[in-house]
């Protein structure tokens, strides 16, 4: 996924001078705010967004971002609401792409070699690279 940026308009409040930017990449969610002297900057990882909730106005939306983590969560107004919708949809699609990725990955086992998780059905290790015993079944399982 490329990252996309989502700049506030310079027509909302604290937004004049310095806008706030939200950026989705494949990894985070960062939101960057500067002022005249610094410079503020909080990321939540995509898979411990929580929920993402959006407010829209006449004009303009409100993007509350919330963690799991217990962190503050990640505020920003000013956006246009097809720009608050696409944030919400880029952030519902990676956890959807996260969740489906480890639904594939089926029953585990822990390899007794280099004790690195592997799939229940593998013969060969393929962190360490040995064959591994008929009868070592290790359920380790996710």
């Amino acid at each position: 996924m490329p990252i996309e940026r989502f700049v506030a308009s310079r027509w909302t409040r604290g937004n004049f001078l310095f806008p706030t930017v939200i950026e989705v990449n494949d990894t985070a969610v960062v939101r960057r705010k500067r002022s005249w002297f610094t410079k503020n900057e909080m990321s939540i990882h995509l898979e411990r967004v929580a929920s993402v909730h959006v407010e829209t106005g006449l004009f303009w939306s409100e993007v509350l971002i919330e963690s799991t983590g217990g962190t503050d969560p990640i505020a920003s107004h000013g956006h246009r609401k097809a720009d608050a919708l696409r944030i919400k949809d880029l952030i519902e699609a990676a956890q959807t792409q996260h969740l489906a990725g480890h639904a594939e990955e089926g029953p585990t086992k822990v390899c007794p070699f280099c004790a690195e998780t592997i799939k229940q059905a593998a013969r060969l290790c393929r962190f360490c690279g040995r064959e591994l015993p008929v009868t070592a079944v290790s359920g380790s399982g996710r």
